[in-house]
């Protein structure tokens, strides 16, 4: 493998619209979501580890998630997590990833993956992945890929595409959406030169730092100043300062709309954001009326159709005449929701946390 690839898994996020399953002290990407007997960020690893050489997978995430990440993945150093003492979105964590990635290797090439996303066709992903990293390597590009839209999605974000690049299989990227509403997305799908934007980026280091210095003037200087400590005992206590003079941004909005070497490698890998519950419903085995649930043994279903049931295996659960909703309990809460009002499912945490505080969230 090419020692000068690397991985960036990020993995700091909460997962509030898996809730209740998905907590704050155990979020989704720790979590067996689809019962293959891994949870996302072990399944997220063993792909990377067909791309890049294993001491070159990093994991970003939130200093309270440390010892979750050593505990799923042993084999990671110290060296290979890259912690964040507060949550500032995807920009701050990129910024600090390619900076610390630089000073151990100038001439590093890394692709930046959420750690709870499905993949199903692995193959297609790492020939995708290692190809971005060949262009990128050549480059000054930033490239994205973008997967080819089943539908009309008002979940995802979406890139327009232009012209064909010098290298066969890229396309220029004209410009970001994010989430449209029905309506937009399906003239999207129509106008046929609309991709899902699948938040899985490959760039140099050398690029992606020059786009801060140029998108991102302050945010650069910040993570600029720690040239002399990253990869030393020094760093925890500089990054503690950094990522408090930073703004609250994703790396979409900070960089990619911004920058004019922006390109799409168009994809289609079997991709999921596993995104809501519906999304896992989508991929679950289902009975003949349409009913999917996590497990058989302890779910019985009675007249209702369409229906995602999600429960511990030690819980009962029994369901009648419900059509299209989601049911999901975890050891100490239970939310019935209409599949086509998941979306709500961030506000109901939050109501619950303003009357419970942080009980069940």
């Amino acid at each position: 493998m090419n020692k000068n690839y690397y991985a960036v898994i990020m993995a700091g996020g909460i997962g509030s619209r898996f809730w209740p399953v998905s907590r704050t002290k155990l979020p989704k990407q720790f979590i067996d979501m689809l019962g293959t007997g891994k949870t996302l960020i072990q399944t997220t690893y063993e792909r990377f580890l067909k791309i890049v050489p294993e001491a070159n997978i990093f994991v970003a995430t939130n200093e309270s998630y440390a010892d979750l990440v050593r505990e799923q993945l042993p084999k990671l150093s110290q060296q290979q997590l890259i912690l964040e003492p507060i949550m500032r979105n995807t920009a701050p964590c990129i910024a600090y990833a390619s900076h610390k990635i630089q000073q151990l290797n100038p001439d590093a090439t890394m692709v930046i993956a959420p750690a709870d996303h499905l993949i199903l066709e692995t193959d297609t992903f790492v020939g995708d992945v290692t190809k971005g990293l060949k262009c990128a390597a050549s480059y000054d590009w930033l490239i994205t890929l973008g997967i080819k839209p089943a539908r009309p999605d008002t979940g995802y974000g979406y890139i327009q595409y232009g012209k064909t690049a010098t290298v066969p299989g890229f396309k220029k990227v004209k410009t970001f959406t994010e989430k449209p509403n029905l309506e937009l997305a399906k003239t999207f799908l129509q106008s046929g030169d609309f991709l899902w934007n699948a938040g899985i980026f490959i760039w140099s280091a050398k690029s992606i730092i020059k786009a801060f210095d140029k998108y991102q003037t302050e945010m650069g200087d910040v993570f600029r100043e720690g040239t002399e400590v990253y990869n030393s005992d020094r760093e925890a206590k500089f990054i503690s300062g950094a990522f408090v003079r930073c703004v609250n941004i994703s790396i979409d909005f900070a960089i990619m709309e911004k920058a004019d070497n922006v390109y799409v490698l168009p994809s289609d890998f079997g991709w999921s954001d596993l995104g809501t519950w519906s999304s896992v419903y989508e991929l679950a085995e289902k009975d003949y009326l349409g009913n999917a649930s996590s497990s058989s043994d302890n779910v019985i279903v009675y007249d209702s159709s369409n229906c995602m049931v999600h429960t511990p295996e030690n819980k009962l659960v029994i369901v009648k005449g419900l059509h299209n909703f989601i049911v999901v309990q975890s050891d100490d809460t239970l939310m019935i929701c209409p599949k086509d009002q998941e979306q709500g499912v961030k506000q109901i945490v939050a109501d619950v946390k303003e009357k419970f505080g942080n009980k069940y969230v």
